[in-house]
């Protein structure tokens, strides 16, 4: 069982590996390191390995994202770097997620690797009704988000990215095989910066979330290393 510390997700918002590098060893209790694509882009394959070779776990947040075939060569190309997690968007259909799936499952077994984690994510949680209203798509935010979960656990996915505050929903449709991991999350009296659809650590797990994705209060703070224990402890 993990502790709540091996619950938080820590999410690298910097493309400087320099100080990415200095900020990991503050926290070396986290449950994983959330690495995405700015710094990806910014600093390729070599940067995500020199984060994993501090024996940090790497939450490798790319959201792959286009037709099948593709999306297989890419996470293909990105397995040496033997990811704890993974994410492709679930709004690319059923064949992709179970390409991503197959590629996966036989890239690890060939290379007797640890296969990675696949979450889908469902809706960015940038986005709220009003968006979907503007992109003209019908219904709500949750009624999308219970779709496409149900379409992660068709393509047989670990879990799901998906905001707090469809954890219950996800809970009552889907029980608790699969692994929910939250963003969005903030403290009490943090800012809400862009994402619109947030809520507590404390309010996150109790609602059904596995693991906690957690930025700026950990990584801005003056001693992340003392948030992410105070954060642990408050959940």
């Amino acid at each position: 069982m993990l502790n709540f510390k091996e619950k938080i997700i820590v999410a690298i918002d910097t493309i400087d590996t320099g100080e990415a590098l200095r900020l990991v060893k503050t926290i070396p209790d986290a449950g994983a390191l959330k690495l995405g694509l700015e710094y990806f882009c910014f600093n390729g394959p070599e940067g995500i390995k020199l984060i994993s070779q501090t024996g940090a776990k790497i939450f490798l947040d790319l959201k792959f994202h286009d037709i099948p075939n593709t999306v297989a060569g890419a996470i293909k190309a990105i397995l040496h770097l033997q990811p704890y997690m993974l994410t492709v968007h679930l709004s690319g259909g059923y064949d992709m997620l179970m390409k991503a799936n197959d590629i996966v499952s036989e890239y690890c077994l060939k290379n007797a690797i640890k296969r990675p984690k696949i979450l889908g994510v469902s809706v960015l949680t940038s986005l709220d009704d009003n968006d979907f209203s503007s992109l003209g798509i019908k219904g709500r935010v949750e009624d999308q988000v219970i779709r496409l979960a149900k379409l992660a656990e068709a393509a047989d996915l670990d879990g799901l990215v998906s905001s707090a505050r469809e954890l219950k929903i996800i809970r009552k449709e889907l029980g608790s095989k699969l692994i929910l991991v939250t963003p969005g999350i903030r403290l009490m009296d943090g800012q809400v910066n862009d994402q619109k659809r947030i809520v507590t650590p404390s309010q996150a797990i109790n609602d059904g979330a596995n693991f906690l994705v957690i930025g700026r209060p950990i990584t801005a703070s003056k001693d992340p290393g003392a948030s992410l224990e105070h954060i642990a402890k408050v959940i």
